[in-house]
């Protein structure tokens, strides 16, 4: 068996999460699939799993081999279909990732679609809103909302994001709504964090065009933005959230708009992907049909 095969049989263990299963899944001898995770062993010199009789696990250096491994195979694979596919269905398996709302609200629902349109393509779907290191973890893209750092990566721009200042009823009740950016400081806010960083957000708004911004009193600081979202539902201060997902809790009168005039910076929403001479085809159709989905669903502007 050569290399390539072997990191075949190799990954496929991992993800099958034992021998006997991933010699079902390649239909092969499940002594044929031992023997070659024992030849990389081997070769690398190191162990790359951790070997029970229930499951096998990855060691410190049998995961960042494994990632390696996808990251080659999927690039082996391109540079087999490179021409062949010219014209024909993409193929083949795409790991993205996304933030919560948009994977659970907006892409889950639509991905018949996708399959409809690309039944050969098979998709992993990553729901986070920490930093993903695309090389590092083996994802082909990620879309993500807000400003981006600075980054190895291309970031492709797909439309801004208006957002809106939001209060419960119950909140509302208790303290009054705001009146002018200048009452803020007199209310309680929900503080959203970072999950990079854990810095916390300033509370902004556009006053007359211009940007302000304030830190404002809280009692709660959260960095998940369904948490953020139920904690001003439970009447624990003033959040600042996309229009789009405060929509459904505005119309089922959970959350009430203050300070129109003066709405939040919209955000931008960007797919990042790793810089290729030769961007897979995968990505290419995923990047389109996400880009179109998304401006439809999000309203961008």
């Amino acid at each position: 068996m050569d290399r390539i095969q072997a990191m075949q049989v190799f990954v496929t263990v991992v993800d099958a999460g034992g021998f006997t299963r991933a010699a079902q899944q390649m239909q092969l001898p499940r002594a044929t699939v031992s023997s070659a995770v024992q030849q990389l062993e081997a070769q690398l010199g190191a162990r790359l799993l951790h070997r029970t009789t229930r499951r096998v696990q990855l060691t410190l250096d049998g995961s960042g081999f494994y990632e390696r491994c996808r990251q080659l195979l999927a690039d082996f694979e391109e540079i087999e279909t490179l021409f062949s596919q010219r014209g024909a269905n993409p193929r083949g398996k795409l790991r993205i990732d996304v933030p919560g709302p948009i994977g659970r609200q907006v892409l889950a629902p639509a991905l018949p679609d996708f399959f409809r349109r690309y039944p050969d393509i098979e998709l992993e779907l990553g729901v986070t809103d920490r930093p993903v290191d695309l090389i590092q973890e083996g994802v082909d893209c990620v879309i993500r909302v807000g400003a981006l750092g600075e980054s190895r990566l291309v970031a492709r721009r797909i439309g801004m994001m208006p957002q809106g200042n939001y209060a419960s009823p119950d909140y509302l009740a208790r303290h009054g709504a705001p009146q002018t950016p200048d009452d803020l400081p007199g209310h309680q806010a929900v503080n959203y964090a970072s999950p990079a960083s854990g810095k916390i957000f300033d509370w902004e708004c556009l006053q007359d065009g211009a940007p302000r911004a304030w830190a404002l009193p809280a009692k709660v600081s959260v960095n998940q933005v369904e948490t953020y979202i139920a904690c001003a539902l439970a009447g624990l201060g003033l959040i600042q959230l996309p229009r789009y997902d405060a929509a459904p809790h505005v119309a089922a009168g959970r959350l009430v708009e203050v300070l129109a005039d003066c709405p939040p910076p919209a955000m931008p929403v960007s797919v990042l992907y790793p810089h290729r001479r030769h961007l897979s085809r995968r990505v290419q159709v995923f990047v389109e049909w996400a880009e179109a989905l998304l401006r439809q669903q999000l309203a961008l502007q």
